[in-house]
């Protein structure tokens, strides 16, 4: 066989296996981001089932003080804490959006729900309320950001 062909050959199989661990790479972080993701679906999930047990029995809202400060009846802390519930939903479906692992029409369909949820009383004085702890800085800040968009727009309304 001429030397020229084992050349060519060689390079077409060095660049094969350079391919593969190419896409062997790229399926891996594929697959990390969508671990962390699930991990922190699963953080969310638990965070949000010790909030559900608030809704379903406001009495163990009381456990930690600072929680239920400002609010006076069990109605008042199921409804801070649905809130709550639902701003947990939404932040599993930011960061998935940040993760690549939503897309992005979908993610703006929430994030419209999320506006128009901003736009109402219980859901307004849960975010302004002291003691309400958003535990992920970068969506705190992006829900805050949001936040003034739409009371900016309130006067607009009336």
């Amino acid at each position: 066989m001429p030397t020229h062909v084992q050349v060519i050959l060689q390079a077409v199989s060095s660049f094969a296996i350079c391919c593969g661990l190419v896409f062997a790479a790229l399926q891996l972080l594929h697959w990390r981001r969508a671990y962390q993701v699930a991990n922190f679906t699963k953080l969310v999930e638990l965070q949000m089932s010790l909030r559900k047990m608030r809704v379903d029995d406001p009495s163990i809202a009381r456990v930690h003080m600072h929680d239920v400060e400002d609010l006076e009846t069990d109605e008042e802390i199921r409804h801070y804490f649905i809130n709550l519930m639902q701003l947990s939903v939404f932040e599993i479906a930011w960061y998935s959006f940040r993760q690549g692992q939503l897309t992005e029409d979908y993610f703006r369909s929430w994030e419209k729900r999320m506006r128009a949820l901003l736009a109402e009383p219980s859901f307004r004085r849960m975010m302004h309320k002291p003691s309400m702890k958003i535990l992920h800085d970068e969506f705190d800040a992006y829900m805050h950001r949001v936040m003034q968009q739409v009371e900016a727009r309130e006067p607009e309304k009336k």
